[in-house]
């Protein structure tokens, strides 16, 4: 299975620039299927991104964070050709993960 992650990071001087899309359905529990039954909540509790083995940002999501969602910061201290790895595990256990080349 593909990975539902998409990033992008690219490096000047030192400062990294840190894109990412991710593909989840971020369901909040408050919404009704069209047979008019609450879907489950379905949501991202933790997203992380390490650098050098390092953790350079988490965020604790909850259901209020939107469909597919995309993140973007920066941080010190990345270098081209460095791997960026981003993680996530949802309420329901899933979790997936990526690895980009800092360019």
């Amino acid at each position: 299975m593909a990975s539902t992650i998409r990033i992008r990071a690219t490096s000047s001087g030192d400062t990294t620039e840190v894109q990412a899309l991710i593909q989840h359905p971020m369901d909040s529990g408050f919404v009704k299927n069209s047979a008019g039954e609450l879907i489950p909540p379905h949501f991202i509790q933790q997203l992380t991104f390490e650098y050098g083995g390092k953790p350079v940002f988490i965020a604790d999501w909850g259901p209020a964070v939107s469909k597919d969602p995309y993140v973007k910061f920066s941080f010190k201290g990345g270098k081209k050709g460095g791997d960026l790895k981003i993680s996530w595990v949802d309420n329901k256990g899933a979790t997936d993960s990526s690895t980009a080349k800092i360019q």
